[in-house]
């Protein structure tokens, strides 16, 4: 299976051409479509947000995006929402599709104020009018912009980030301001909470420059076949739910345990029994049959009252409370009777961990994952990774990945996706650099990019879930390369669900792993 393709805007306007022209679909009726996806995720904001009862602001701009503004004005005020529209123009300069909305919305009899002048938006900021604790709309420049935003446009979006504070903000298509192919911003840019981009994502909101103005990114599908998109050459594809759904079958009524796999997880040492352990909790999150942990003998009860449905195994282990490389060769078990295996979460970087590891690579035929300090022992020794005989998956961060490519995290940052690319080619792995904007890469598949996630995530114990999520995935027997995928798409909406109807700042790893369940529901049918 693939993700969802990532275009350009050129693509974007000549897929939008091609379905008027072949398939019989007016504008007004694309516009329709994208106005009442707006709408929609509106709703879906307020509701787990609980913004129910709040007003919405729509501030619109004269061309298509505001054409969009004007259809989701009418949806939400059809649902009962108290809605306001606000143009940065004149409603005399509104034309084409969006003027036939524009009249729609006005018969609706909801609001509209012009402010046509840059001075106009200083004054409403200066007097606080409007945002008065709700949700704000940005629909004032989409994907045609060239260039910094000028006149009222500029305006209504230094309006709209100063009322960030108190609102929460919903761009339509592309931030106001965001060159959409490059994610540059020339200018003045919305900083939104969450983006709705039609038809497809274009290349701009992916990239790491942009991220920060996007926030979360929705896609609204409005009716373009796929037949159409299906052959366009892109190197890059967005991680979507709807890309996913279908990895994990539908279970049985007479489904048990053995069924849905077995994972082991090696990791720990004395003081980072946590680390273990929520990655052991993670991946009973999963869905996973069975999970058995081997951990340093000293902290296997701790372990074990932490995750009581784990199978906690006390390792051999060395004067500084780490496993002792030789922990599994004695242990009695094969590592090969598992269906898949990680490595690395709170087991701390020193020579028996490296010699740990190394055996592993040379014996383990299943599914790897290594992750943390397994992943710095590995340091200068990528050729042991790419020799070995197993399906492996790589979870660095960036200053892991600096490691083990030999050079600094600033390097990584500045251009994730080629040292991504370098990485799993060097190592033959797939690949998931984590941060914000993950990235899923394998040696011959295209960047795979999720925009799931957020900044309350930047705490203790989430890398930790994310490799028990994605070993218990991989036990289920997906391949590794979609038990990455997924595993990364699950990790960040469910911080993204708990930051809406709690908060970023309060966020810790657990509550990460308690949303799981509800965010596997939506890629499953129970």
């Amino acid at each position: 299976m693939t993700g969802m393709k990532i275009v350009t805007t050129e693509q974007m306007r000549e897929l939008d051409r091609r379905t008027i022209a072949e398939r019989g679909i007016t504008g007004e009726e694309l516009m329709d479509r994208a106005g009442a996806e707006v709408a929609a995720a509106v709703r879906y904001l307020a509701g787990i947000s609980r913004y129910e009862e709040t007003p919405v602001l729509l501030v619109a701009g004269r061309g298509n995006n505001g054409g969009d503004a004007f259809v989701a004005a009418r949806h939400l005020k059809d649902d009962g929402v108290d809605v306001e529209v606000w143009l940065a123009g004149e409603a005399d300069a509104v034309s084409g599709d969006a003027l036939k909305h524009l009249s729609r919305m006005k018969s609706a009899s909801i609001p509209l104020r012009e402010l046509p002048t840059k001075r106009d938006w200083e004054d409403v900021l200066e007097s606080g009018e409007g945002g008065g604790g709700g949700i704000i709309v940005d629909g004032v420049l989409g994907i045609g912009i060239s260039g910094p935003a000028r006149g009222p446009a500029a305006g209504a979006i230094c309006y709209i980030n100063a009322l960030a504070k108190r609102n929460l903000i919903v761009s339509i298509d592309v931030p106001s301001g965001m060159n959409a192919d490059t994610g540059e911003a020339e200018g003045d840019v919305v900083t939104a909470d969450m983006t709705v981009t039609m038809g497809l994502p274009k290349c701009g909101l992916i990239e790491p420059r942009a991220i920060n103005h996007v926030g979360a990114l929705e896609v609204a599908d409005i009716g373009i076949p796929p037949a159409l998109y299906r052959h366009i050459e892109s190197g890059k594809e967005l991680i979507t739910a709807s890309d996913l759904r279908g990895l994990i079958a539908r279970r049985p009524r007479n489904a048990h345990k053995g069924m849905f796999g077995h994972v082991l997880i090696i990791g720990g040492a004395r003081g980072y029994a946590g680390a273990i352990a929520m990655a052991c909790e993670s991946a009973l999150r999963s869905g996973v049959g069975l999970v058995t942990a081997m951990v340093p003998a000293g902290i296997a009860p701790i372990v074990a009252g932490i995750v009581p449905e784990a199978m906690v195994h006390s390792g051999l282990e060395i004067e500084n409370g780490s496993l002792s490389a030789d922990c599994l060769s004695r242990w009695g078990r094969g590592i090969n009777d598992f269906d898949a295996v990680a490595i690395g979460p709170g087991m701390t970087a020193h020579e028996q961990s490296r010699v740990l590891v190394e055996w592993i690579l040379a014996e383990c035929r299943k599914p790897l994952v290594i992750d943390a300090d397994a992943l710095n022992v590995c340091a200068g020794r990528i050729e042991s990774i790419r020799k070995a005989n197993c399906p492996i998956i790589l979870t660095p961060h960036p200053g892991e990945m600096a490691r083990l490519m030999a050079t600094e995290s600033a390097a990584i940052q500045s251009d994730r996706f080629k040292w991504a690319r370098k990485a799993a080619e060097d190592t033959h792995a797939t690949v998931v650099l984590k941060g914000a904007g993950t990235v899923v890469v394998a040696k011959d598949t295209p960047l795979h990019i999720s925009l799931t996630g957020n900044p309350g995530m930047a705490t203790g114990g989430m890398g930790d879930v994310l490799c028990g999520l994605i070993a218990g995935l991989a036990a289920q027997n997906l391949k590794p390369f979609d038990a990455a995928r997924m595993g990364v798409y699950l990790h960040g909406r469910a911080g993204d669900n708990v930051a809406w109807h709690s908060s970023q700042a309060g966020m810790i790893a657990g509550d990460v792993i308690e949303e799981l369940p509800t965010v596997l529901r939506e890629l499953t049918i129970r």
